[in-house]
């Protein structure tokens, strides 16, 4: 990482920041690095984001600390406002691999964008000026065979969605918004049908979706028999745990 992104770095977490977060490094580790889905624009993703031990240790500090999903029944829980400090240690530590990422190649100055040019920026440099980065936190728990419908998250929320994904792998599905167009046609032509777009997620990986990817594609999880499968072969389904961080909108 050059000296302009530890500058970014230490003015973000001070410092003292250095293994304040989960443990993730300088986000130099070679498995911080981030796959852009090349079918969606906007959409990114860190397999290893969270190594095993440490998402047996955030599993044990929502169940243990916050009494949640200790029952099969509960299945969410929601946060808004001031996040438990551990979600604003993941939170950090989702901003930290961002700037670490070799796709930030314009240097950011905190608070100001004026000059910051936004086509050499493959993540928006917006939202890591924005302050805080998330403040709203969704946690769902599903049960094998459990998923969610296809959906675009709430206009209430603004650009720049994480989903860290634990415990079980799955594969999510994406879909353009319906009306969408996905390339350049002749009047009176329409956009041929899409194949979803599968995503495989595996225990500690990280999405994050930004412009086309969070307000024009839909994404659902389909665990119903015969739909969860990757290169050819059935997942094993066990309890999955979705975390989901976002940022409300500014009410003027």
């Amino acid at each position: 990482m050059d000296a302009t992104n530890e500058e970014i770095l230490r003015q973000v977490f001070g410092d003292s920041s250095d293994g304040e977060d989960l443990e993730l490094g300088d986000g130099s580790d070679p498995s911080h690095c981030w796959e852009p889905i090349k079918e969606i624009k906007g959409l990114w993703l860190c397999r290893d984001f969270l190594p095993p031990q440490r998402q047996s240790s955030l599993l044990s500090t929502i169940q243990n600390e916050e009494g949640w999903f200790t029952q099969a029944s509960h299945n969410q829980a929601m946060r808004f406002g001031d996040l438990p400090s551990w979600a604003a240690e993941l939170s950090h530590s989702i901003r930290k691999v961002l700037l670490a990422s070799d796709f930030v190649l314009e240097p950011i100055v905190l608070g100001n964008t004026d000059n910051v040019n936004e086509n050499a920026c493959s993540f928006p440099s917006t939202l890591f000026c924005r302050e805080p980065l998330f403040d709203q936190l969704i946690l769902n728990s599903y049960q094998p065979g459990e998923g969610i419908c296809a959906h675009i998250d709430l206009m209430r929320f603004e650009d720049g969605i994480a989903i860290l994904s634990l415990e079980s792998s799955c594969v999510m599905h994406f879909s353009p918004v319906d009306g969408t167009s996905r390339g350049f046609l002749m009047d009176g032509e329409k956009d041929p049908p899409l194949a979803k777009i599968p995503v495989y997620l595996t225990p500690g990986s990280l999405i994050f979706m930004s412009g086309e990817a969070r307000y024009l594609w839909k994404h659902e999880i389909n665990r119903m028999p015969g739909f969860q499968k990757w290169e050819g072969e059935e997942l094993n389904q066990k309890r999955r745990i979705s975390i989901t961080l976002r940022k409300l909108c500014q009410v003027e």
